[in-house]
């Protein structure tokens, strides 16, 4: 798969004022890749196409150039204590992504270039709980991975924690374009982690990412480069057959990662949900989609901001962890499941 370039690039005035915008402006000019102005990314209009479908698959290959006004993180449970804000938006089609709640009217991709105060924002929150180790997570909003190859902000953040001693990052990925991360100065304060699913959720669910095999080969670039590893299963999906689809992912899993130390593997399970804005999304922009959206078979589950998400009941849910932590024991004993959710 190649790299994400941009069919369309939207540039704050604003985001000239920071040496990263100015250079990704002339990046972009350099590529003849149409640059537009915006004041503000909530007045894009008139992006190209005939109908909301199409304009819906523009926005997602439209990359806005701006700056992060609101410097109070959220909190990112339970995979860090906050999720610090480098890019929204994501270039990947996956049918089940909750970005669909988030997003839905404005799928484009936004990264932030005032980067430095972003970090002094950080800054204050890891003082505010040292000793104590705060974790961000750069990946709640985005797949920062997938557009790191032009911006280098996700590299910089690498490189801004690898110096902080009350301070990790994480980060999760569907994308293999990871070269550029290789001789970051991580200093191991970095878990890299990927997103892993069976056959049948990555073949019917998971267009415009890498594929399986590519992002476990840059899994072992990482890895070998020093970084934490972690693998995140999400969506775990119950399709037919799901037991032999997942007992094959472990399999291919274990193969391909022979020989690598994993006595630092780390694994993260998130059952699959969705909200009822984002069953209202999926099903406009991707109406073929196989995705099982029925709340008669779910249990509704409150969730932040009021928009409740609609899980798998009880047992299943507990079947589904069981199974995969299972899994897990069998084929990476040294391994540490942080939690299932």
């Amino acid at each position: 798969m190649k790299p994400f370039v941009p069919q369309l690039v939207y540039i704050e005035p604003k985001a000239l004022e920071y040496p990263l915008g100015r250079e990704l402006k002339q990046k972009f000019e350099e590529m003849n890749i149409e640059i537009r102005e915006t004041t503000s990314h909530n007045q894009i209009r008139g992006l190209p196409g005939d109908n909301d479908f199409q304009r819906y698959r523009v926005a997602k290959s439209t990359l806005v150039i701006g700056i992060r006004k609101t410097l109070k993180f959220d909190t990112s449970k339970p995979s860090a204590e906050y999720a610090i804000p480098l890019a929204t938006g994501c270039m990947g089609h996956c049918h089940y992504c909750y970005l669909q709640t988030t997003l839905g009217s404005k799928p484009y991709i936004r990264s932030y270039v005032n980067l430095e105060d972003i970090f002094e924002a950080a800054e204050k929150y890891m003082n505010e709980r040292k000793p104590e180790i705060t974790r961000f997570e750069a990946a709640c909003t985005s797949d920062i991975v997938g557009i790191d190859h032009l911006t280098h902000s996700l590299k910089k953040t690498i490189e801004f924690f690898g110096q902080k001693e009350f301070g990790l990052l994480r980060f999760v990925t569907k994308f293999h374009h990871v070269d550029h991360l290789l001789d970051a100065k991580h200093n191991g304060r970095t878990r890299f982690r990927f997103s892993i699913n069976s056959r049948y959720v990555i073949k019917n669910f998971e267009p415009g990412t890498s594929s399986f095999d590519e992002r476990i080969e840059a899994a072992r670039k990482v890895a070998a480069a020093g970084y934490p590893l972690g693998f995140i299963v999400a969506p775990i999906y119950i399709h037919e057959d799901w037991k032999a689809g997942y007992l094959e992912l472990f399999e291919r899993l274990s193969e391909s990662l022979q020989g690598m130390d994993l006595s630092n593997l780390t694994f993260e399970l998130i059952q699959h949900r969705f909200t009822a804005p984002a069953k209202r999304v999926i099903q406009k922009n991707y109406p073929k989609s196989k995705l099982e959206l029925d709340e008669g078979k779910r249990k509704y589950k409150w969730g932040r901001y009021g928009i409740g998400k609609y899980v798998y009941p009880n047992e299943e849910a507990a079947d589904l962890e069981s199974t995969i932590r299972g899994y897990i024991d069998r084929f990476f004993p040294k391994s540490e499941v942080q939690y299932f959710t």
